[in-house]
């Protein structure tokens, strides 16, 4: 149950850094175009695998998200990554 727990954490982290992405007018125009297309395509009714079949549908659906949202991270310069990153890291840190 503990890795369900990482894995959202981990999943949410992610959509932190998305939301960077595209609020920071430093992002280059080409990843922040992946990131609409991975958010489009994730409520876009038309798939490659329906979502009324349960599982592969949903697992389509990330699959391709979460291919979209590495080509975004491709596309940010290094230091923009790291200060995006750092950035949403800080955010997410438990506060103790």
């Amino acid at each position: 149950m503990w890795k369900l727990g990482k894995l959202f954490a981990m999943f949410r982290k992610e959509l932190l850094l998305a939301w960077a992405i595209l609020r920071d007018p430093r992002t280059p125009k080409s990843a922040k175009l992946a990131v609409v297309l991975a958010v489009l395509y994730v409520v876009s009714p038309i798939d490659l695998v329906s979502d009324f079949i349960p599982i592969l549908g949903w697992l389509d659906d990330g699959l391709i998200a979460y291919v979209l949202l590495q080509v975004a991270f491709k596309f940010l310069p290094p230091d923009l990554h790291a200060a995006l990153r750092s950035k949403v890291t800080a955010r997410t840190r438990p506060v103790a």
